[in-house]
């Protein structure tokens, strides 16, 4: 049987009034006007509204109100008719919105009522019958959820361009010898394409992260009402399956109060951003001038107003300065949500804001780091000079006093200290310290310590599982790629 409209409450759990507004459209409605003997103070609209950022989820109120209105007409909650024309009608309102023609309105509120208006300029009581069974509160629950879940998407999407640019550069540069750090300082030999491998584990946890945010996502608060659930005979399981859900969300206050989803996400960015963020800094350090062990191409640097010879990593830079607002969105919405009792409070009016924010700086920095990554001029003849800096085959030295020799290895790191510090004294490298005086210091030391003491041997010995050898790399480059593409 159909129904009337005996459950159009608004926001929270107030009723819909019939008070018109000045400045809303066709003589619109607040949704609590009715609540009240007058309008609201300008300085309470202005902090009350949000149709200045809320509108980025047309599509998503849209799509929950299509979902909401079909399931309402399968019940026999509404006639059949009336959710055939809602149907139609928000696709004219979509259509609408594509079109740059739909006018919204600050004294509407939000972008649920200003579509809901519209839809009651078009329909009269049948757009009435819209809410019947749901509250904003569930409504832009549902709404948020769809947006992050689609954002989340376009991300992971964005990830693995980024993983698959660097495995290609991996591939490319399995056997190009650099200087591996700690401390930013020359450690160890390893191989450019191990490098840049280790972003791409470091990305691929963060598609795991942002895998798991989603699934636990994806389920509908639709149907929920203000806090309490509803009397109407509604399916939440069918407009649960309608926008994708895996199910409905279980118990109503959680449904509404709840934005861990938002966190998670943030939580998942921050971490993702964190990781650009140290790419970032490793590009800068390698473009500077006492390394250059690689260049960026004019697209992505920037000159200097007084120095014509300068060409500054500004996108590195902005990518390493826009993981600040990332985190700050995270730090702010958890802020916002640690003291609200439940169910709904208008505290949540804040938590799109900064999840918008973050989205748009997460898509740029990939979409700039990615860039990077392809854009690169790697040197890898200033790479190799630099590998071999540092004494950085010390430890080979040790290992094959250990592997010869049988010399415990706590032994064998004092005698390559002290040769190293010889070879310091004289202003050698390692290759270049006699074996007469390798031998003042051990004397059982042969010449075939010299075939240990350069990068390529340094490197190429380095086979354990995960290691820097080449042929290692190459596997696990090829390995990525085929996942990747």
């Amino acid at each position: 049987m159909a129904l009337g409209d005996e459950d159009l409450g608004g926001k929270g759990e107030t009723p819909v009034s019939a008070v018109p507004v000045a400045g809303a459209p066709g003589g619109g409605q607040l949704q609590w006007g009715g609540r009240f003997g007058a309008g609201p103070d300008a300085v309470m609209q202005a902090i009350n509204v949000s149709i200045g950022f809320d509108r980025k989820l047309w599509r998503q109120d849209i799509e929950g109100s299509r979902a909401h209105a079909s399931m309402l007409g399968s019940q026999g909650i509404i006639a059949a008719a009336d959710a055939q024309a809602i149907d139609a009608g928000l696709a004219d309102i979509a259509a609408e919105i594509e079109a740059g023609k739909f006018e919204f309105a600050d004294a509407l509120e939000d972008i649920h009522t200003n579509i809901e208006v519209r839809l009651t300029q078009m329909l009269g009581d049948a757009a009435r019958r819209l809410h019947t069974g749901r509250s904003r509160n569930d409504q832009v629950a549902t709404d948020f959820r769809l947006w992050v879940r689609g954002a989340l998407d376009g991300v992971l999407a964005q990830v693995k361009d980024l993983m698959l640019a660097l495995a290609k550069r991996a591939a490319q540069h399995a056997e190009s010898v650099m200087p591996g750090f700690t401390h930013l300082q020359t450690a160890q030999p390893v191989t450019f394409g191990h490098h840049l491998l280790a972003y791409v584990e470091m990305f691929s946890r963060d598609c795991g992260r942002l895998s798991d945010a989603r699934a636990r996502l994806n389920e509908c608060p639709l149907g929920a009402a203000a806090l309490a659930g509803t009397s109407f005979p509604i399916d939440r399981h069918m407009t649960a399956a309608a926008l994708g859900f895996d199910k409905p969300t279980a118990n109503s206050l959680d449904s509404v109060s709840d934005r861990d989803f938002a966190l998670e996400y943030l939580s998942a960015l921050s971490i993702l951003a964190m990781h650009m963020s140290r790419f970032a800094e490793e590009i800068i350090i390698w473009c500077s001038s006492p390394y250059q062990l690689i260049a960026l191409s004019d697209a992505f640097t920037t000159g200097s107003s007084i120095m014509p010879q300068k060409r500054n990593p500004d996108a590195a830079e902005l990518t390493r300065a826009k993981t600040g607002r990332i985190f700050g969105a995270l730090l702010g919405l958890l802020t916002v949500m640690k003291g609200l009792p439940m169910a709904y409070a208008k505290d949540m009016q804040e938590d799109k804001e900064p999840v918008f924010d973050a989205t748009d700086a997460i898509f740029l920095c990939l979409a700039a780091t990615a860039g990077m990554v392809r854009d690169m001029t790697v040197s890898v003849t200033r790479m190799q000079a630099l590998a071999g800096s540092g004494f950085s085959t010390a430890t080979d030295l040790a290992d094959w006093l250990v592997r010869v020799l049988n010399m415990p290895f706590r032994d064998a790191h004092h005698v390559t200290g002290r040769i190293v510090a010889l070879a310091e004294a004289k202003n050698l490298d390692l290759p270049g310290v006699s074996l007469a005086d390798m031998q003042e210091i051990e004397p059982r030391i042969t010449d075939q310590i010299f075939g240990v003491l350069t990068v390529e041997a340094s490197v190429a010995s380095r086979t354990s599982f995960g290691g820097t050898a080449p042929a290692n790399v190459a596997a696990a480059a090829k390995k990525w790629l085929e996942i990747l593409t």
